[in-house]
């Protein structure tokens, strides 16, 4: 047990019962979703994994410890907050040791995650490339998590407010294998075709166990990408969300938001200017990737 680990009562009998545990971030409930649908979400996407028969661990950091998985109290003292800090690599030790409330990305949670000996990650999309970072730099930390972290990550691709063509070259040259579900286009969180095609192709839970525990078995460190498309009937049309992201960018530039806070305005713009589509497309993205990773929990488990 990690000095600096807390486990939740359902994550510590899961753990010395053996059962697979799969791991959730918790920006997408401080910083992803608006009050209430951040929270009610949270939950529901908890009882599909127990549905499928293996534990949710949600991370946060709070009161100076890395919480691996949360009480509902703790869910709801997130979603409502509205001044948890969203923490990446660079940030855990600062919000760890001055006890401030803290929701991690998709690298911070990759993390707590291995450092609670859990291989599966469930999230909505990896951060990546910002378009633009040729002049900006912006970068997301996400990608050099993936590339060191022995972590799977279950995502609906990347977001697609990035520069997906560079994200996927990107991860190419970091050693970073992309597999896709169901396709072999990948993904871009809102819509199932970025335009760009995922490395391989592997449809079933225990495929994607087989890769990844030979990946893994071979001495080749860090993570796999596996890009879940969200469902045909919650998609949203390429050409719609193109056009609705380039005018949240565009405003975005204009208001000069950079950094941190780039993610979260653009996509609270791209809810409002879907009318809350997007939002609707968001939830059940982040649920259909919580079945796909339950179903690569207990296929890996089987693997031990």
């Amino acid at each position: 047990m990690h000095s600096h680990l807390i486990y939740s009562e359902e994550v510590r009998a899961a753990t010395l019962s053996g059962k697979p545990v799969v791991a959730l971030e918790s920006t997408i409930i401080s910083h992803g979703m608006p009050y209430p649908q951040n929270v009610q979400t949270a939950r529901e996407v908890e009882q599909l994994i127990r549905d499928r028969g293996a534990v949710p661990a949600t991370i946060a950091v709070m009161n100076g410890k890395i919480h691996i998985g949360l009480s509902d109290a703790e869910l709801e003292l997130l979603g409502q907050s509205g001044d948890a800090l969203k923490v990446s690599r660079r940030d855990l030790p600062y919000v760890l040791t001055t006890k401030k409330l803290g929701a991690t990305t998709v690298a911070a949670t990759m993390i707590c995650a291995q450092l609670a000996g859990i291989q599966v990650f469930v999230t909505g999309g990896i951060g990546g490339v910002h378009r633009g970072a040729e002049t900006s730099f912006d970068i997301s930390a996400d990608l050099q998590e993936l590339a060191r972290t022995s972590v799977a990550v279950v995502c609906a691709g990347a977001k697609s407010i990035l520069d997906i063509g560079l994200t996927l070259e990107y991860l190419e040259t970091y050693g970073v294998p992309v597999v896709s579900v169901g396709q072999s286009a990948f993904p871009a969180f809102f819509t199932r075709d970025s335009g760009f095609r995922a490395d391989f192709q592997l449809d079933t839970a225990e495929a994607q166990a087989e890769f990844v525990h030979a990946k893994w078995e071979l001495g080749l460190s860090g993570g796999i990408v596996i890009a879940n498309p969200v469902p045909e009937s919650d998609a949203m049309p390429k050409e719609y969300i193109d056009q609705i992201t380039l005018q949240a960018l565009a405003e975005a530039d204009a208001q000069g938001i950079q950094g941190k806070a780039i993610t979260p305005f653009l996509l609270s713009r791209i809810k409002e200017l879907t009318g809350g589509q997007s939002l609707a497309t968001n939830i059940a993205l982040v649920k259909n990737n919580a079945i796909v990773g339950a179903e690569l929990a207990l296929a890996l488990h089987k693997k031990h």
